[in-house]
């Protein structure tokens, strides 16, 4: 049976292979001796041929235990291409129609299947359990077995009654495979499924073809698109914590002319299958997913695997990562890091059983630390495996190509074991940093904190170096949050040995990215204003405020002119893009000025900062919508000021807001009710004629006290609606 004449054939009939990768051919011969085996093989190894073969080779039929419908299509399918019959192989899960389940198990009872894959699910129904009793099984397969761990990335309760399910159907030799554990989670795998003497497989999780990188979340949308145009028509992956900002990527992509689709559980199946086909055609280059959701894409070719998000485990990020560069070539793999995202992570798990949680922050801990460490990311990651990476520069992660530099740290972190022993025990991490760092909070005060000797002994240090320097004693285990009331801070008893003994403590001194606002509205930016186009711009201002008989600040507002002289608009679109511009602007003023930019640009031979300049997707605030049809309908403002529950100064502000980006608003039948003619008359000349810019304190005091702030700033509206849009 196991004659390597017969077992090549094989490989060459079904698969088209002529030779096998790592230790993939005594994998093979250990199953068809009949023998159990666990095989931890990281993604791209090749682990699937690893039971395909032999259930092609042996008599029966394989069970394929497997939580990922979407990738038991595209196995399904793939066998099936190598075959002159579909019956080959087939899957048994939720998707399918009761005719269909009738087909499928016609085939298998009569000894045509190889290969029949089925959810963990469906293998627990009692009909199903009654079917496959009738079947000669040849072995069972069980892949993504990490799933049987609560230590694993993807746990799933289902996962851990498959081996009394097997003892009820029948006992045939079980494969475990899986494509990430560690050390932990291998044992877990092995007790649970009681195959404690199986043959055991490892390959080097070792992917010298990715690399590995952590960037700060700052304009974290910006980057990425500027990092997709400098690699077009190449297939990626992105993934996000949530759905909401799986369509918000995706829909920002899209508009910037970016082939990308969205692929989250929340979507109608239909859609989703339909998305993840268009990116196996490459009708689409980036998938954007959620990390929650295995995707189950056998895709070869993906070039970049970028998370927006942080994962909450290790092992999740590197089985993402995994995805990339399957085919061996070329694998980016891009993480953006804030710990924010950890703290939500945290947040996500109040409410779930004190062992899941203990769980999960372990986790996130050791993603914390990796995500902060300056040592090779390669060298982390494989001994996160249980795997040692001996040489001291891998040369294929931003560690290893840009050393970050360290400094002795720790004075600092005995300061921080000192606080937080000193306010017994009972505080979280960001009211021991403001302690530290001097800032008399309203907490602070109530509890007499600020009267404390170490109240501001921050060595000129701030708040965010000091919630550095806490969370990497957490990492170090010097300390740890409390359970039950999770996140005060507790000594450990190394941390408590470290302040009577300190021993040198390397902390990592970050990058300088530049502190960058987040994307929110975020238009570009932080660029020097070219004075000379500036000036050139304000005397076009001025030559058309004179042709059309509106002050300057009308047309464009001086931050508008200044961001024009960061990003050189050339086109009405990119005008569009340009701060307080909008679409109405651009379209009414922007063709002049777009042509005195792409002169000036030429002559200068001026490199633009292309890459800066993101198309927003169109603002559909709620409140906007509702103001500006409340407004078409001429419903007075206190209506609609106490149907959203808003003060009326507030709703002015979103007017102003939405009349600022070029919206045109009809106001006067309010205004009409509510301020005399001659005050209208005398707040309108004064807007036309005699104001310099549209500065509510200059208008205050030039028209004196007779008239009320909030009927200035109504006429303002009125008046920049009708001359400016």
């Amino acid at each position: 049976m196991d004659d390597s004449r017969i077992i090549y054939d094989y490989l060459k009939r079904y698969f088209g292979f002529n030779t096998f990768k790592g230790n993939q051919e005594e994998i093979i011969r250990n199953v068809l001796a009949g023998r159990d085996s666990f095989v931890l093989m990281p993604t791209g190894g090749g682990k699937s041929l690893c039971y395909q073969l032999p259930a092609v080779i042996k008599d029966g039929t394989a069970i394929v235990i497997s939580p990922l419908i979407a990738l038991m299509k595209n196995q399904v399918d793939s066998i099936r291409n190598f075959s002159t019959s579909d019956n080959l192989a087939h899957f048994l899960n939720s998707s399918l129609t009761k005719s269909a389940i009738t087909m499928v198990k016609q085939d298998v009872l009569k000894g045509q299947t190889k290969l029949l894959y089925v959810a963990p699910e469906s293998l627990t129904k009692e009909d199903n359990i009654e079917f496959l009793r009738k079947v000669e099984i040849s072995f069972y397969a069980i892949d993504e077995a990490h799933c049987i761990s609560e230590w694993g990335h993807d746990f799933r309760p289902e996962y851990r009654k498959i081996r009394p399910i097997v003892d009820t159907i029948g006992r045939s030799p079980i494969i475990a495979l899986t494509a990430t554990a560690t050390p932990k989670v291998q044992h877990d795998i092995l007790k649970n499924l009681d195959i404690l003497k199986a043959n055991v497989f490892k390959s080097s999780f070792n992917r010298p073809n990715l690399y590995y990188e952590v960037r700060p979340k700052v304009n974290t949308t910006k980057e990425i698109l500027k990092f997709i145009n400098g690699n077009q028509g190449k297939s990626g992956i992105i993934y996000c914590l949530s759905r909401k900002k799986v369509e918000e990527i995706a829909q920002i992509l899209q508009v910037n002319g970016i082939k990308a689709l969205p692929y989250h559980a929340g979507m109608d199946s239909a859609t989703r299958t339909a998305n993840q086909d268009k990116f196996l055609m490459e009708e689409i280059d980036v998938i954007v997913a959620t990390i929650a959701f295995g995707m189950g894409i056998d895709k070869p070719d993906v070039r970049f695997v970028i998370h927006y998000d942080i994962p909450k485990s290790l092992e999740g990020y590197y089985q993402e990562t995994g995805r990339a560069g399957r085919d061996g070539s070329e694998g980016r793999c891009i993480a953006y890091y804030s710990y924010d995202d950890l703290q939500k992570l945290e947040k996500f798990m109040q409410g779930k059983p004190i062992n899941e949680q203990e769980i999960g922050k372990q986790l996130l801990l050791e993603t914390a630390s990796y995500a902060e460490s300056s040592l090779c990311r390669r060298k982390l990651l494989l001994h996160y495996f249980g795997e040692e990476y001996k040489p001291d520069n891998c040369e294929s992660c931003d560690n290893c190509l840009h050393p970050k530099k360290e400094f002795e740290g720790k004075q600092y972190v005995v300061k921080v074991l000192q606080a937080i022993s000193e306010i017994k025990e009972k505080f979280k991490a960001d009211h021991v940093s403001k302690i530290l760092t001097g800032i008399n909070s309203s907490a602070i005060k109530s509890y007499n904190h600020h009267k404390l000797d170490i109240f501001g002994s921050s060595d000129g240090k701030d708040e965010k170096f000091w919630n550095m320097v806490i969370r990497r004693s957490l990492i170090a285990k010097l300390l740890f949050k409390e359970i039950e009331n999770y996140g005060i801070l507790k000594l450990t008893d190394k941390g408590r040995e470290f302040i009577n003994n300190p021993e040198s403590f390397m902390l990592t001194e970050d990058h300088d990215y530049g502190e960058v606002a987040e994307e929110e509205g975020y238009r570009g930016g932080a660029g020097a204003v070219d004075d000379e186009l500036f000036s050139i711009l304000k005397d076009l201002r001025k030559k058309i405020s004179k042709l059309k008989n509106v002050p300057p600040f009308v047309i464009f507002q001086d931050p508008s002119l200044e961001d024009m002289a960061i990003q050189y608009p050339i086109t009405i679109e990119e005008l569009q893009n340009i701060s307080g511009v909008g679409v109405g602007k651009a379209q009414r003023y922007g063709k002049e000025f777009v042509e005195v930019i792409g002169r000036y640009v030429e002559e200068k031979e001026i490199v633009r900062p292309q890459d800066l300049i993101i198309k927003s997707v169109i603002n559909k605030s709620g409140l906007k919508v509702y103001i500006i049809k409340s407004i078409d309908n001429k419903r007075s403002l206190e209506d609609i000021a106490d149907a959203k529950g808003i003060e009326m100064n507030d709703l002015i502000t979103e007017i102003e807001s939405i009349v600022h980006s070029g919206t045109r608003l009809n106001l006067s039948y309010y205004i009409d009710q509510v301020i005399d003619d001659d005050h209208q008359d005398d707040i309108t000349v004064y807007f036309k004629e005699e104001a310099e810019s549209d500065s509510l304190e200059d208008a205050l005091e030039e028209l004196g006290n007779e008239y009320e702030e909030e009927e200035i700033r109504l006429m303002r509206i009125k008046f920049l609606s009708e001359f400016g849009n």
